[in-house]
C-alpha cells in the first residue's frame, strides 16, 4: 500500500527534491506566512539564510523544516522567538547526541 503525504509533507518533498535551495518568496510560500515572520526568524538568528539582503536570501531546504517547526512551537506552545530560538538550538543539540550514540553502537 503506497504512504500518502500530507500536503505540508508533500510541499517539502517537492521543494527539497527541485531546489536546493529557497528564495524568501518561496519559503514563505511553503509555510503559509508572510516574509515579516522569516525576517523576524532571521533576525532573531533561528534561521540563516546566504546572501546580504531579504531580495537575495537563500535559505537551504533545513530551513523549511526549522522554520515549519517554529511556526509549531509559536502556534501550539505559544513561545516567542527567543524562546524558539532556545528550543530549536536544543533540539539540534539532542538530534545531534543521539546521532553520536547512534554511530557507536
Amino acid at each position: 500500500m503506497t504512504e500518502r503525504l500530507t500536503p505540508n509533507q508533500l510541499t517539502i518533498t517537492i521543494i527539497a527534491e527541485h531546489e536546493p535551495t529557497l528564495t524568501l518568496v518561496e519559503l514563505c510560500r511553503a509555510c503559509g506566512t508572510h516574509p515579516e515572520w522569516v525576517i523576524a526568524l532571521v533576525e532573531e538568528g533561528i534561521l540563516d539564510p546566504q546572501g546580504d539582503r531579504p531580495i537575495h536570501w537563500r535559505f537551504e531546504t533545513t530551513c523549511l523544516r526549522r522554520a515549519r517547526r517554529a511556526q509549531r512551537m509559536e502556534q501550539d506552545l505559544g513561545l516567542n522567538l527567543p524562546g524558539i530560538a532556545v528550543a530549536l538550538d536544543l533540539l539540534d543539540e539532542v538530534e545531534r547526541l543521539q546521532r553520536k550514540l547512534d554511530s557507536q553502537m
